[in-house]
């Protein structure tokens, strides 16, 4: 049996996500609602949608709509996935062989990290430097470079750093790239959470000949829940990952597809971006005011984008243990960082509206201050 390594950081919000009373782990806002896409028109649509198997690659008009977000793209370019989990799984499956180098940005999603070792590839980190505001230190990808890479998997906007990629590090980025032939996954799925400028991150598809991008409707758009996502790609690597999507899922869910074509309509994904912001940008101010607030026990460095903050702690302990005491004892469930490749940080989602974030991160200040002082763990009444 192929030993399968287990993704700790899906393993730990499954196991508690729904067992505490505040989850602050989710790495997007409060989702939209429904109501809040469709028309009584589109509800009829829906309701006579006949549920037959839908396009296997995804609707026509659902993929012209993600071609148009991409300079030069055409529906061909675009397979739409369940999420863009999918997306990760069969641009890996497809693109690396046992022995392959792969080199993964960190700290990051760790998905890559492990689809490339189940590959049998060797993966290769290059970091964001926490005391140079999560800049990416390109020279150790440069140097992993001289061994050869298949590979490039960074998340831009960072996923949990909050940072942006500056145009002369993608301009890096893709040099080493084009001087080993390494594919680029860039997975794009914060493009539009921005924090201080309402100009989205620009796409890495159209800079270099092997980049394929990844998005999906879950986080700027705050739609995880239709699970819609999507490969953008060239012509004949698209073939490639359908031949593999169909073995994996058939296709994605012909209502879930319905209602993104509604959502990617200009207008409306006009107004989900902005909602997205607007719990975003707010969230962000509920943080900043905790931070202050706490600024004996919390910190944290730079950033441009996306509803998370990635909060180094001052009290001892790995992030695991730290989180689970704040689970146990507060009845909140933060990501450790050591899931995300930086351990003494916890990821913090502040995105689901100002009053429940305040009153989860209040109980986190509690349970750190407690540990502050040499208090030693409880199980209170809000502990599951």
């Amino acid at each position: 049996m192929t030993t399968f390594p287990i993704f700790e950081l899906e393993r730990w919000q499954s196991d508690f996500e729904h067992a505490v009373e505040y989850n602050l782990s989710d790495s997007s806002v409060r989702g939209a609602r429904l109501g809040d896409l469709l028309t009584p028109a589109d509800v009829e649509g829906l309701l006579d949608l006949e549920l037959g198997y839908p396009m296997v690659n995804g609707t026509e008009r659902l993929r012209q709509r993600i071609a148009d977000l991409y300079r030069g793209a055409d529906l061909e370019n675009v397979l739409v996935t369940v999420g863009g989990a999918e997306a990760n799984q069969l641009i890996c499956q497809t693109l690396i062989k046992p022995g392959d180098r792969v080199a993964v940005m960190e700290p990051g999603y760790r998905q890559v990290w492990g689809l490339a070792q189940v590959q049998g590839a060797e993966v290769v980190p290059f970091g964001l430097d926490p005391a140079n505001g999560w800049r990416p230190r390109l020279e150790e990808l440069e140097h992993a470079a001289t061994g050869g890479l298949a590979l490039i998997s960074l998340v831009n906007p960072n996923n949990p750093t909050g940072s942006v990629l500056r145009p002369d590090e993608r301009a890096r980025i893709v040099t080493v790239a084009r001087r080993t032939g390494a594919w680029i996954l860039a997975d794009e799925v914060y493009r539009g959470a921005e924090r201080h400028t309402d100009t989205e991150t620009a796409s890495f598809w159209g800079d270099y000949e092997r980049v394929v991008a990844v998005n999906s409707l879950s986080k700027a758009y705050g739609l995880a829940g239709l699970r819609i996502g999507w490969a953008v790609a060239p012509h004949d690597l698209i073939q490639p990952l359908w031949r593999r999507h169909e073995y994996a899922v058939i296709a994605a869910a012909g209502p879930s597809m319905r209602v993104a074509e509604l959502a990617l309509t200009p207008a409306m994904r006009a107004r989900l971006i902005a909602r997205q912001r607007g719990l975003t940008r707010t969230g962000w101010e509920v943080m900043e005011r905790w931070l202050a607030a706490n600024a004996d026990l919390v910190s944290v460095g730079a950033s441009e984008a996306t509803s998370m903050g990635f909060v180094r702690y001052s009290i001892p302990g790995s992030s695991v243990a730290v989180a689970d005491r704040i689970r146990r004892e507060a009845s909140v469930l933060v990501a450790p960082g050591e899931y995300l490749g930086a351990d003494g940080h916890l990821r913090i989602g502040h995105g689901l509206g100002a009053e429940y974030v305040t009153t989860a991160l209040d109980r986190i200040a509690d349970v750190l201050r407690r540990a502050a002082a040499g208090a030693p763990p409880v199980l209170t009444a809000r502990g599951k």
